[in-house]
């Protein structure tokens, strides 16, 4: 009886649980019917929710609970978009952003306010608000772009940041109309308007920062993690409706706040996605396919103009804006697509401005009907122009991403970076494995899928040494894979841990190693002579020996220091690149401290491949302690040391683990150990030759043939 209470029901579904399986359904299936229709995903996720909606089968309505979902992705597309940006490149285009904005604001503000005047007889404030909803846009297909792995691209980070400034541009023209038809524009509304918009910003760019470099420094828990998230996002939103402006801004902003907090590499960020990929983006565009009615197409001949007008002259619009930014920095075409992609689909701002338009009563006819400011034939077109241009969207994007994707993944088919980057992580305290893990997979490159491994050497042959070395891997394993990184197990059985490790650095052809230190324990020299003597002596590979204080996600600045002639070592562009990746995977500040000599060498690879970066001179390490007054709380160190009799090698090496221990207990740690072998003490390094370019050169493969180049030096 029950049962059929279930099914014995009308349409739309009103059960809950019916409800939530069909949207569940179409989530599952829309992608691939996509790839066999041969369509972007997507744009089959519109269509379904077209065909399901109230103007299709009419199985559901876009009821609260559909607006809500759907209202959770369109903002977690947008913190997506500032989360995942790369700052350094962004803060480098941002110039590029601001006039590509300029261009995809001013050029659809201007052929819609023609179009509206003299094509579709509106009044000027109809024809100004009109264009309002051309020039804004909806980064619709960004999470198609972050399958493809491009959103690193500096067309989309061009793009990303133009929306910022076009949305909110477009959303300033749609408040001053509707102020304008109620008589609230003066200089009270503008001052108010100002005041709220900077205080806003100055909130969530300073202190979202702060609030999230606290909490995360003291809750380790991935769930509270997750949450803490959701709430900043939607904090962001709400001050941003509080500021007179539109939610969408404020989740970018909130996502540009945490940017630095939340590594691309890391557990969290691969929830983050995972979550918003699998329910709440997909929620939205189902919400924007219901929104569909084919039936527009028939009511009149005025709607059919009005959607066409608007469909041509906004998809018009952003292609000459996108055209015109690619000519102006030159671009390649793709690149060129993947801006029109982002930049053409009109969805949520355009939504928003059609309602509040339509919902503004400014005058009734001479039978008392209401005459709204965006009249029904406007919003109607609106949804025939929303369904087009991501459908144009859609495929502009696919083809850019997917051409570029393949030209980034072509340059690395040659040789797998597996081969040359293959980092040993030995664990054996439980409570240091995920700051390693963290550690190395922000040292790896990102061409590396699986060239991490997981080394428990046991040194008593009982059942229960070898039952808790197997539950130290296996913990090691879910770690990883919380970050989507595959870690491969290695379980050794020697009479001693160094002795392990050595031979599982020359039977796994190992080029770093990650050695952990406890956190409550401080660094001995007894320590570091082991390690001198055991590991570094037989094994040619760049060393790590880290000590989290904590979370390598929340430090700020990486304060490396770096002895003379370093540069004159084999292992110099190794363990730099290593340093170019913790700053392109983090986003974090990277602070030299070197001689005038070794800096000349850094700061000449800066220049061709610029990070967020400071040199500073230090050539005495004597005076070792002098740095400790450039030290703060969030600041992790980085201290290149050598082997003995090595051109880098000082005398005052052996005081660092008592200055570590004394003045530098808050601080995090790493002493790197370079590669040394087969140097030549008074060679000098050319630094056109590749083999000390191309780590550098290529940080997201690292070194292709690299190895090669060295054995053949």
């Amino acid at each position: 009886m029950i049962l059929l209470n279930i099914f014995e029901t009308t349409l739309p579904l009103t059960n809950p649980v019916l409800k939530f399986l069909v949207i569940l359904i179409i989530i599952l299936s829309a992608p691939i019917l996509s790839n066999k229709l041969k369509i972007p995903h997507i744009l089959g996720l519109i269509i379904a929710g077209a065909v399901i909606g109230p103007n299709g089968f009419n199985l559901l309505l876009r009821d609260s609970s559909i607006i809500l979902s759907g209202t959770a992705g369109l903002l977690y597309i947008m913190f997506l978009a500032g989360l995942e940006i790369d700052l350094g490149e962004f803060k480098k285009n941002s110039a590029k952003s601001l006039l590509f904005g300029l261009y995809t604001f001013l050029i659809p503000m201007t052929l819609g306010i023609l179009s509206g005047i003299y094509i579709l007889d509106f009044s000027i404030l109809t024809s100004v608000l009109l264009a309002s909803m051309y020039a804004s846009h909806t980064l619709i297909v960004y999470p198609m772009l972050s399958k493809f792995g491009v959103t690193k691209n500096r067309a989309v980070n061009i793009a990303v940041g133009g929306t910022m400034i076009t949305d909110t541009l477009a959303l300033l023209v749609l408040a001053v109309i509707v102020g304008m038809t109620q008589g609230e524009v003066n200089s009270t509304f503008w001052t108010k308007l100002s005041i709220s918009i900077l205080v806003f910003g100055l909130i969530v760019m300073f202190l979202f920062p702060i609030i999230g470099r606290w909490f995360l420094k003291r809750y380790e828990d991935n769930v509270s993690q997750y949450i803490f998230v959701l709430v900043m996002v939607f904090l962001g939103a709400v001050l941003a409706e509080a500021a007179g402006i539109e939610a969408i801004i404020g989740a970018f902003l909130s996502g540009l706040a945490l940017n630095r907090l939340i590594p691309s590499t890391s557990s969290l960020m691969n929830r983050i996605e995972f979550v918003g990929n699998a329910i709440f983006i997909p929620f939205f565009l189902i919400g924007v396919g219901m929104l569909v009615d084919y039936r527009a197409f028939f009511n009149d001949f005025e709607t059919i103009k009005v959607a066409a007008v608007m469909t041509i002259v906004a998809t018009s619009a952003k292609f000459i804006a996108a055209w015109l930014t690619q000519k102006s920095f030159k671009l390649s075409i793709d690149e060129r697509r993947l801006i029109f992609g982002l930049s053409n689909a009109q969805a949520a701002a355009t939504l928003a401005a059609v309602l509040v338009g339509y919902n503004v009563i400014i005058g009734e006819t001479a039978n008392g009907e209401p005459i709204r400011l965006l009249g029904e034939s406007i919003l109607n077109g609106t949804i025939i122009m929303i369904l087009i241009t991501c459908t144009i969207a859609s495929f502009a994007a696919q083809k850019g991403g997917k051409n570029i994707s393949l030209q980034e993944s072509s340059a690395v088919e040659s040789e797998n970076v597996e081969d040359s980057e293959r980092i040993l992580i030995p664990i054996s305290n439980p409570e240091t494995i995920e700051e390693l893990i963290n550690l190395s997979s922000i040292l790896k490159s990102k061409g590396n899928k699986k060239g991490l491994f997981a080394l428990n050497v046991v040194t008593n042959d009982s059942s229960e040494s070898n039952n808790q070395a197997k539950k130290i891997l296996d913990k090691a394993v879910f770690t990883a894979s919380a970050s989507d990184i595959q870690l491969n197990k290695l379980l050794r059985y020697d009479i001693n841990p160094t002795n392990g490790i050595i031979g599982v650095i020359k039977e796994q052809n190992i080029s770093d190693l990650v050695l952990g230190l406890h956190v409550n324990k401080g660094i001995s020299e007894s320590f570091l002579g082991k390690l001198t003597e055991g590991i570094l002596t037989k094994c040619n590979t760049t060393t790590f020996v880290y000590k989290p204080i904590q979370p390598i996600s929340t430090i700020k600045r990486h304060i490396v220091i770096v002895p003379p002639n370093a540069e004159k070592e084999i292992g110099f562009p190794f363990w730099l690149s290593k340093i170019w990746n913790i700053s392109k995977n983090t986003g974090a500040r990277i602070v030299f401290y070197a001689n005038e000599s070794t800096l000349a060498y850094i700061k000449k690879i800066h220049s061709k491949h610029p990070i967020e970066a400071d040199f500073k001179i230090f050539d005495d390490w004597n005076d070792f302690l002098n740095i400790s007054r450039d030290i703060r709380t969030d600041d992790n160190l980085l201290i290149v040391l050598s082997r003995a009799n090595k051109p880098s090698y000082d005398v005052n090496m052996s005081n660092i683990p008592t200055f570590l221990n004394k003045y530098f207990k808050r601080n995090s740690f790493i002493l790197i150990y370079p590669m040394q072998q087969g140097v030549v003490d008074n060679e000098e390094i050319d630094l056109n030759n590749p083999s000390l370019i191309e780590p550098i050169e290529k940080l997201d493969e690292i070194g292709k043939n690299i190895m090669k180049l060295f054995r053949q030096k």
